[in-house]
């Protein structure tokens, strides 16, 4: 029988040792149980074995312990070696800033640099890092990956942290971590992939925005003059920059220009939009560029299919501007000159037909604007939607916002059966919606923008009709866009379409007035943004019977909403002398269109020539609203603030000023 010691000591014998003592056991009971005499030398001969086994089993540890203790030796003195030895330059510190240990190699790297300040700083990072983690992780991420720059090199240091110490401090417990740091010299790779990155092409296209009006009103000897003045102003431009510029068309260049001069083109804000606006032309015109620069595309060809792309945003926008599309990011300068009026009546014309011919082959017409509605949006929508009924179309408008200056004109639209049951909500929209529906979105370009966004992915037939200035998050598989930069409002632009139709169209007394009161609220009662064709749409509208009476009760504001806006007007502050700003504290449901009615108020003050007002909304979003009269371009303002979820406004009333209120994602939190 074996004892409860013995057990002890035959459990701390190896397995193989265990086997054989068991094997031995069994055989000496066998024998002893044939021959009773060999009990007593079974049982000493059986002591002795265990007694041998254990001794040999403890020496054969002691020799493996030495044997580990040797190779451990061993491995502290490579160790040591490796770190005394150490290529890069090594420091030991501890997160209180005592420095431990430094390499021989260290020392020479940074002999003539007041090393200490930066490792310091980095030191803060780190224990910064060691909080965090703490915190978030309850537990402690010990690698070390950072880069910094020390005197005119960069370095990634490489480390890892373990913690050394625990000090109790006023109640409190302080960790002390102890951090292995490695300077691992960068320096020749980031100047070599900088050095790469800058030799990158960059693709461009420089376009003459109003070639055919300059040709057409400066006496024919000028005309080589002026085109040489110009193209010179172009090449000298270019090879400032050691770029490549090629006259792809009478009024296009093609520019190839390195990246590394993309960064001085925004340092000097592309100062040849100012040049060949100094130029002298005959008759007092001034001739403006759109430039449109891009770095996107894995090929040449692709950067040149991205910027032809820009090229159209910055004509969409009123030409005279430079955009730059890099790394996906859109960087805009200029646009700072009056918009003038080059519109023909060929390309209305040539839409009007075409839209006849998409609602020939559509089974059924849905009509959408902006959210937060307004009348111009509406008026183009009722335009529209009678193109579509005198095509013998069904058609629907889709409308879900109403606010002050809509109402009236819900309400009055209502009371008649046809447009009660023409105008729809959003779930009737997208359940209305087929195959074969065709979607015309009026009044705004911007996927972001629209009433129902949803109706754009279920589409397959987008028609646009605009004449805001173009975002760069336009829809782009429209397959007809009638978008005209230079028109006063979209019910302008609808209004051609009707004159233009190859069907007789003949308006009702609601659709009359709401295109004649969509004209008259974009251009403030004819008062800004007017051309010829402007007058010309109104006009007509007028001879269709417009009752200007009606129109002007539509925007009259109530009691309540005055004494808002009386309010806002008020609390405004003057800023440098000509611009005005108010906040409007209140949550409302209106806020919009109350504090852009505001803005509108504040500009018939004397002196100012730009007016900007915040409101809130009741979603807990911020809405700004801007105007403008003079050369400040609001737009380009309100294109700078990136509020997170902010909703901004931008119905300017000035120059190159025209943009919709809208609402965009922006990446910082307000």
């Amino acid at each position: 029988m074996i004892n409860n010691a013995n057990r002890k000591v035959f459990d701390k014998l190896i397995s193989k040792t265990k086997i054989y003592l068991v094997i031995i056991a069994i055989l000496l009971v066998i024998l002893c149980f044939y021959e009773v005499k060999f009990i007593t030398p079974a049982i000493i001969s059986y002591v002795l074995i265990l007694m041998y086994a254990c001794w040999t089993n403890n020496k054969r540890k002691m020799q493996l312990s030495e044997h580990i203790k040797d190779l451990t030796l061993t491995v502290d003195n490579a160790a040591k070696s490796t770190l005394i030895n150490s290529p890069f330059p090594l420091v030991i510190v501890e997160t209180n800033g005592d420095v431990i240990w430094k390499s021989s190699m260290f020392i020479n790297e940074f002999a003539n640099i007041d090393i200490y300040n930066y490792i310091n700083n980095l030191i803060k990072e780190i224990k910064i890092e060691l909080e965090n983690n703490a915190e978030e992780n309850k537990k402690t991420k010990d690698l070390i990956f950072k880069q910094i720059k020390i005197g005119e090199k960069t370095y990634k240091v490489v480390g890892k942290y373990i913690k050394s110490k625990e000090t109790s401090k006023k109640g409190t417990s302080e960790k002390q971590y102890m951090a292995t740091l490695y300077f691992i010299d960068e320096t020749k790779y980031l100047n070599l992939e900088k050095e790469y990155n800058d030799s990158k092409l960059s693709v461009g296209i420089i376009m003459i925005d109003n070639y055919e009006e300059i040709m057409g009103r400066i006496p024919d000897e000028d005309k080589p003059g002026i085109i040489a003045q110009i193209e010179r102003s172009l090449y000298d431009w270019v090879t400032q920059f050691e770029g490549l510029i090629i006259k792809a068309e009478r009024d296009t260049f093609v520019v190839v220009i390195e990246q590394k001069y993309i960064q001085k083109l925004e340092e000097e804000r592309f100062n040849i939009l100012d040049k060949i606006k100094e130029i002298s032309i005959p008759g007092k015109l001034q001739s403006t560029l759109s430039i449109a620069i891009s770095n996107e595309g894995n090929s040449n060809y692709e950067k040149y299919k991205s910027a032809q792309t820009i090229i159209d945003i910055a004509l969409g926008r009123g030409g005279d501007q430079a955009i730059i599309k890099k790394d996906g990011k859109y960087s805009f300068f200029g646009g700072r000159t009056q918009e003038l009026e080059k519109r023909t009546r060929v390309k209305a014309r040539i839409v009007a037909q075409a839209l006849e011919e998409l609602m020939k082959e559509a089974e059924d017409i849905i009509i959408m604007g902006h959210t937060n509605c307004d009348i111009d949006a509406m008026g183009a929508a009722l335009g529209v939607y009678r193109i579509a009924k005198t095509n013998e179309k069904k058609a629907y408008i889709v409308n879900e916002s109403a606010g002050v200056g809509l109402n009236n004109f819900i309400e009055t639209a209502k009371q008649e059966k046809e447009y009660l049951e023409a105008i729809i909500s959003k779930e009737q929209a997208i359940e209305q919606i087929t195959e074969n529906t065709l979607l015309v979105v009026v009044d705004t370009h911007k996927t972001t923008y629209v009433e129902v966004p949803e109706l754009l992915e279920k589409a397959n037939k987008i028609v646009v009709i605009d004449h805001h200035r173009r975002s760069t998050d336009y829809i782009e598989n429209a397959i007809l866009t009638f978008h005209e930069v230079y028109a006063s409002s979209a019910c302008e632009l609808v209004t051609e379409l009707i004159e233009y139709s190859e069907n007789e169209i003949t308006l009702s007394q609601l659709e009359t007035e709401a295109l004649y009161a969509g004209i008259m609220m974009d251009t403030k009662n004819f008062t800004f943004k007017t051309g010829v064709r402007t007058f010309e749409a109104a006009a007509y509208l007028r001879k269709c019977g417009v009752d200007i009476i009606k129109v002007k009760k539509w925007f009259q504001s109530d009691l309540e909403t005055y004494n808002k806006i009386s309010e806002i007007v008020a609390n405004a502050e003057i800023v440098n002398e000509t611009i005005g700003i108010s906040v409007y504290e209140k949550k409302d449901l209106n806020s919009n269109i109350v504090c852009a009615k505001a803005a509108d108020e504040l500009l018939t003050i004397s002196d100012i020539t730009a007016s900007f007002v915040i409101g809130k909304l009741e979603n807990g979003k911020v809405c700004i609203s801007g105007r403008s009269i003079g050369d400040i371009n609001v737009q380009i303002i309100l294109e700078k603030l990136r509020w997170r979820w902010a909703h901004y406004t931008c119905r300017c009333t000035g120059r190159r000023n025209d943009h919709p209120r809208g609402k965009t994602r922006i990446n910082n939190s307000y």
